[in-house]
Order: structure tokens, then sequence, then C-alpha cells
């Protein structure tokens, strides 16, 4: 296995979709975090997917939000929370609470896009919860009506701003997510996870990525590694932890 420094190095530059979306790439997340009490609730939110905390920070936000209605940030942060709260229910296989609260998370994220429709972060976020559609119901009806959508909105953030890891790592996710007859590409989408992580290699939900696209293109090894780097930077994640045991089978 090699140190997480070795694995950074080797790189040639996440049911969890989200990073701290707001907060600029390339500064520590204790940095990023340390002036700002709601950020640092909701990386820590990100990192453990706790429902107490989630639930919170759902009454914080919706409060603050009732308080400054065109506050794009505020639905920006609750498109992530009640995103949070998909992958709790899907890791109970509780489709149908995901699905509403996907649901309820893509109505924040595009009413976070009205005010501001230059927000590359808000237009990834939207593309990740549109994909989050298609396995929660009717895939063979759901992909095509999807699809197309995810594809639109990561095109906005990548014209907004190329340089955003988190817009690159939602490409990445549209690439491995879509089958080959609409777009899937399991090379670009290790490129595109690769880009991402070159950016902001303090990702740990990214490196689970990368790790599963890997784990599809058929090299094991390099999965793993990948999945136990994630784990060195948060070995509280579950998404890490799913992987890193199906990995093992």
């Amino acid at each position: 296995m090699r140190s997480p420094k070795s694995a950074c190095l080797c790189l040639p530059k996440v049911a969890y979709f989200f990073a701290l979306f707001f907060i600029p790439p390339g500064v520590p997340t204790s940095a990023r975090t340390a002036d700002d009490p709601l950020a640092a609730a909701i990386e820590a939110a990100r990192k453990t997917h706790e429902e107490k905390q989630l639930q919170s920070l759902k009454t914080q936000l919706e409060q603050k939000i009732a308080e400054s209605p065109n506050d794009a940030g505020l639905y920006l942060n609750l498109a992530r929370v009640q995103g949070y709260f998909a992958d709790v229910y899907e890791m109970r296989k509780d489709k149908k609470a995901a699905g509403d609260a996907v649901d309820r998370a893509i109505d924040a994220a595009q009413r976070s896009i009205q005010p501001n429709d230059k927000s590359a972060d808000a237009h990834s976020v939207l593309a990740d919860l549109y994909g989050r559609k298609i396995p929660l119901g009717n895939a063979m009806f759901l992909g095509p009506k999807f699809g197309p959508k995810v594809k639109a909105e990561n095109a906005k953030a990548m014209a907004l701003d190329d340089k955003n890891p988190r817009v690159w790592a939602s490409v990445g996710r549209q690439y491995l997510m879509a089958p080959k007859t609409f777009g899937g590409d399991v090379t670009k989408a290790i490129e595109s996870f690769q880009k991402s992580l070159a950016i902001d290699p303090a990702q740990d939900e990214i490196w689970v990525w990368l790790g599963k696209a890997f784990q599809k293109q058929g090299d094991t090894g390099k999965a793993r590694d990948a999945v136990q780097h994630a784990l060195l930077l948060n070995p509280e994640s579950r998404f890490a932890q799913a992987a890193a045991a199906s990995l093992a089978k």
C-alpha cells in the first residue's frame, strides 16, 4: 500500500455526492471553516452524516432563509443538507424517503440559481441532484429525462469555472454513472476525478469516487489505494467504509 504522500504524487495533475461547495478550493478545511460556525457545522455533518446534526442544520438554514429569502448561498447550503439526508435514507435502503429528499434538494438548488445564475457550484450541485433522481426511480424512464439535464448543468458549471474542483468532480460522476449509450466513459471519469483532486487533494469523497472508477475499469489495486486514502482523510466516512468493504469481498 502506498503512503498518503505517494498516493497524491501518483496523480498526473465520492450515494454521497457533495463536498463543501461554497468555500474556495486549495485551502485546508480547518482554515476555511474556522471563522464560520455554520460552515464548520456543515463540514462536520458531511463527514459523519449524523441525522441529528442534519436536522439541526436544516432548521437553522430554514430560519435564516425566512429572514433572508433572496440569499442564494443559504439555498445552496440547504440543497447540500437535503442531499445528505438522501444519503442517510439510501443507506437505510429507503428509496422513497431518499427520492423525496432529493426532490427537496433540487428545489433548493434551483432557488439558489434564480438570484445567482453565475455560480458554478450551484450548477454542479444541481447536476449531481438530477443524476441522483435516475437510480431512485425507473431508470429507463428517468434516464432520458434527467440525463440531458445533468449534462447541461455541468456544461454551464464548466463554462463558469473550469478551475473548480467540485465542477470536475461532478463531471466525473456524470461520465461514471451514465451508460455508454448515453455518454458514459470510465476513462474520462478517472481523468475528471484526477483533475478535481489535483486542484484540491483533501476531498475524501472524490478519492472514493476515483476508487469506484478504477474498480469499474478493473484495476482493483488502484481502487483500494484510492479508498484507503479517503479513509486516512476521513476515517468516519460511511461512504469510504462501504467502498472498502466492497473491495475486500
